[in-house]
């Protein structure tokens, strides 16, 4: 039986990870057995840099802080290795990146599952998430798929100003 002061610093873990969770806007579990500390650093500053979260934790502790936001649907998937990556203002970041590390590395580094938004997606679908772009990126092509109409409307009312100036 665990003492009093074990107990206790669980039960704070636990509690910190349910804020954590709660203020999440997405989530991804992954199994990083294999990879080496090189890979592992590089990993982590690519997630720093995008604002994520990155930690090892213990299965047992994720499951009771998953219950206490009421998602029980993760039960399966914490076992052996586990990593969580959490993001609170970018829904695709942790899937984006941790997705390009699991292709590069393959068995390696595998993804379990995740959550956008209180939506929970399974290994597939996580998958399908970190191919999409990022806002920034997305916007930039908002921007230049609105541009090239917008040039070509201001250069057709140019010419028809032209054309009646000169007439």
């Amino acid at each position: 039986m665990p003492s009093a002061k074990v107990l206790e610093a669980k039960k704070a873990k636990v509690e910190q990870l349910t804020e954590q969770l709660q203020g999440a806007v997405s989530c991804v579990f992954v199994d990083y057995k294999g990879i080496n500390v090189e890979q592992d650093t590089k990993l982590r500053k690519e997630l720093r840099e995008a604002g994520v979260k990155y930690t090892v934790e213990k299965n047992s502790l994720l499951k009771f802080a998953l219950h206490n936001i009421g998602m029980d649907q993760f039960d399966d998937i914490l076992n052996g290795t586990t990593a969580i990556a959490i993001s609170t203002d970018d829904q695709t970041a942790p899937a984006r990146i941790l997705g390009k590390y699991a292709e590069e590395f393959g068995d390696i580094f595998e993804l379990k599952a995740g959550f956008v938004e209180k939506e929970v997606y399974d290994k597939a679908g996580v998958l399908a998430l970190s191919k999409i772009p990022s806002k920034d990126v997305l916007l930039a092509q908002l921007v230049g798929s609105l541009q090239g109409p917008l040039q070509k409307l201001a250069a057709t009312v140019q010419a028809i100003v032209d054309k009646e100036n000169a007439a």
